[in-house]
C-alpha cells in the first residue's frame, strides 16, 4: 500500500515539475512580442484588424482589395 502512494505521489509531483517548466519555456521572450499591434478599421464594413494587414486609400484602411475598390461603406458616407 505504502509502495503504491509513493509511486502515485511520485508521478504527480513529476507531472506537476513538468507543467511549471513548460510554462515558463512558452513565455514571451522579449517586450516587442508582448506589444499589441496598431488597429484600423475598415471604411467599407467596420471590422478592426492590424494596421500592417490593412489596405489605405486616402488616409483610409480596408480589410481587403475588394472593401478598398467599393469604397467608404453606407455609415462614413
Amino acid at each position: 500500500m505504502l509502495g503504491k502512494l509513493f509511486w502515485i505521489a511520485l508521478i504527480v509531483a513529476a507531472i506537476w515539475f513538468w507543467r511549471k517548466n513548460k510554462r515558463q519555456a512558452s513565455s514571451p521572450k522579449s517586450p516587442a512580442e508582448l506589444e499589441a499591434a496598431p488597429m484600423v478599421r475598415c471604411a467599407h464594413c467596420g471590422v478592426h484588424l492590424p494596421r500592417d494587414r490593412a489596405l489605405s486609400l486616402q488616409q483610409k484602411w480596408y480589410c481587403s482589395q475588394a472593401h478598398l475598390e467599393q469604397g467608404p461603406g453606407s455609415s462614413d458616407r
